[in-house]
């Protein structure tokens, strides 16, 4: 396994690699979901490359920034195992040089949900996303259903610039209890560990009231008091809106696939998930 730090050594490393080559962007602080990215990419392509940046403007929060975990030894020594072939481990000053002024925007979803809890977040992740693309030029990227919208935001972005890269969305990987994988998951506390349950067995709940047909809202209160009966939990945010562009519903029973996004915060760290609905 090959690791390089500059994007000119980046751009001589892939100049060797097939044309079949995936890619699985991520921040670091590895864990089982993103294993199962780079697995998946294994297995669908003749070489993998990984990207481990924290990117610095996706993060609207300075503290968020600097609180991210670093555990770049051992993410290194999972991927060199999982048989991938070259890491991209660049510095910001790689990544946003002096005088870089340039962003990438998807408004209409961006500014909307989790876009709207926390501004400017999808921008930044439009602008580094579509930045990696440029530089390792894959044929496939694989990405995680648990960021919901994020994914969506990835794919109008890559149709809307004819950017030649098939966008997979791999499930949400889950421990045992279901708390969606996190590298955020690193900062709970044991108490706010325990009590983040809450938000898979809210989907849990939702996704049976949505097959005996209850209405968007119906299920929107139902999923708001289970969340907010946890003291340990601050909700942010409950939305039922339709899975293949997160537009509005009307409030009937459900017709076809709708996807039930969460946010909520447990201590200083603000968790999401979310799960398909189907009628």
């Amino acid at each position: 396994m090959k690791v390089v730090h500059t994007k000119s050594d980046l751009r001589a490393a892939r100049a060797l690699l097939p044309a079949n080559t995936g890619f699985v962007p991520t921040m670091g602080a590895l864990h089982a979901g993103h294993m199962a990215l780079v697995q998946a990419a294994r297995a669908a392509s003749d070489a993998v490359v990984v990207s481990i940046f924290v990117n610095p403007t996706q993060f609207g929060n300075p503290e968020d920034l600097a609180k991210y975990p670093d555990t770049l030894s051992e993410d290194l020594a999972q991927l060199e195992a999982a048989g991938v072939d070259l890491v991209f481990c660049p510095t910001a000053a790689q990544m946003y040089p002096e005088g870089a002024d340039t962003i990438v925007e998807t408004p209409k979803l961006a500014d909307m949900l989790m876009g709207a809890l926390r501004p400017g977040h999808f921008r930044g992740v439009a602008t580094v996303v579509t930045k990696l693309f440029n530089l390792v030029q894959p044929a496939r990227a694989w990405f995680g259903q648990k960021d919901y919208q994020q994914v969506l935001v990835i794919r109008q972005m890559v149709r809307d610039l004819e950017i030649p890269v098939e966008i997979v969305a791999h499930e949400t990987v889950r421990e045992p209890d279901g708390l969606a994988m996190s590298s955020r998951n690193l900062r709970l506390d044991a108490q706010d560990r325990a009590a983040s349950i809450v938000l898979s067995q809210a989907l849990n709940a939702a996704q049976t009231m949505a097959a005996q047909g209850a209405t968007p809202s119906q299920i929107v209160e139902k999923v708001s008091a289970q969340i907010t009966a946890e003291p340990r939990a601050t909700l942010q945010s409950v939305d039922i809106r339709a899975a293949a562009d997160l537009s509005e519903l009307p409030n009937v029973p459900l017709a076809s696939h709708a996807v039930l996004l969460l946010a909520a915060d447990f201590g200083p760290v603000l968790l999401i998930d979310n799960a398909i609905l189907t009628p």
